[in-house]
This record gives structure tokens, C-alpha cells and sequence, in this order.
């Protein structure tokens, strides 16, 4: 940890999260516009908390001989704090869980231009979109399958 001392003359004046110690103090009761005094404070001690967890993580990294820091090192670093750490993991979950979300919808909808390695897919006109008769064609044909895959024989009882 870093002496007290030291810190008060790390960021003088420099608000960091400002705007949102003001809405947190807000949404925790306190006045729509609370003290400066107030702000800057809780500012100054959470950008400590942020610059020793980093500096923690990172002396973590470089025992394992590492330069880059990975989560794990950032668990390590708040292993004392079994609240905190909680909080991280299930983050880190729901994290998890958004991304395998995310990537069960993903589709190519919406995207413009060409795919990656500027080559056209197949039915794509100039400007990397699909002919349009194509697609309605392609569409036709795969209804009518369905319907007759669907009806089957009772399509041709109806129709006599």
C-alpha cells in the first residue's frame, strides 16, 4: 500500500467519477446536489481503491512472471475482501452467460458492406446486399415446401 502522504498530492483537483458519485449518492438518500466536499472525497477514495487493487494485481503478475494482467491476478489481488470477491465472480458469470446469449442470436442482419477479406457471398449485388429477386425466390419455394411438408396429403383432398 502506498503512504498517505503520497496520496495527497496524486490527483489534486482531478474528478474521476464525478457524475456518478453524484447519482450514487442520490440513489442511496442523499440531496440531488450533495456537498463538493462530499464528492470529492468518496472520488479521491475510490480512485485509491482502483490504483492499489491495480498495483496489487500487478505485483500478482510479476510473481508468476508475467507483464500482462488477467483476471485471475485481480481475484488475487481482493481475496481478502470474500464480499468483493463474490461480487467479481458473479459478475464474471453473468458476463459469461451475456456472451453465450449474445452469440446464440447472432446474425449477419444489419451488418453493411462486404464480409471480412472483401469477397461477396453468393447472391450479393455490388454493394455486398443480396439480390432481392433472389431472396423473394428462395423464400417462395421454401414456404411452399414447408406447407406441403406440413398439409402433405390433405393439400391434394382439399384442391379435388
Amino acid at each position: 500500500m502506498t503512504e498517505v502522504r503520497a496520496r495527497a498530492a496524486r490527483h489534486k483537483g482531478q474528478m474521476n467519477f464525478e457524475a456518478e458519485i453524484i447519482q450514487a449518492l442520490y440513489a442511496y438518500g442523499d440531496d440531488k446536489e450533495p456537498l463538493p466536499e462530499t464528492v470529492r472525497i468518496l472520488d479521491e477514495m475510490a480512485t485509491d481503491f482502483i490504483i492499489e487493487t491495480c498495483f496489487s494485481a500487478a505485483k500478482s503478475a510479476e510473481c508468476c512472471g508475467r507483464s500482462k494482467l488477467k483476471v485471475d491476478d485481480f481475484k488475487f489481488a481482493i481475496r481478502g475482501d470474500p464480499m468483493l470477491l463474490g461480487r467479481v465472480n458473479e459478475l464474471l458469470a453473468m458476463d459469461k452467460h451475456i456472451n453465450t446469449a449474445r452469440k446464440a442470436f447472432k446474425t449477419d442482419e444489419g451488418r453493411e458492406g462486404l464480409e471480412r477479406g472483401g469477397r461477396k457471398k453468393k447472391n450479393e449485388g455490388k454493394d455486398g446486399e443480396e439480390k432481392i429477386e433472389d431472396k423473394v425466390e428462395e423464400k417462395d419455394v421454401k414456404v411452399e415446401e414447408k406447407v406441403e411438408e406440413e398439409l402433405g396429403d390433405d393439400l391434394d383432398d382439399d384442391l379435388e
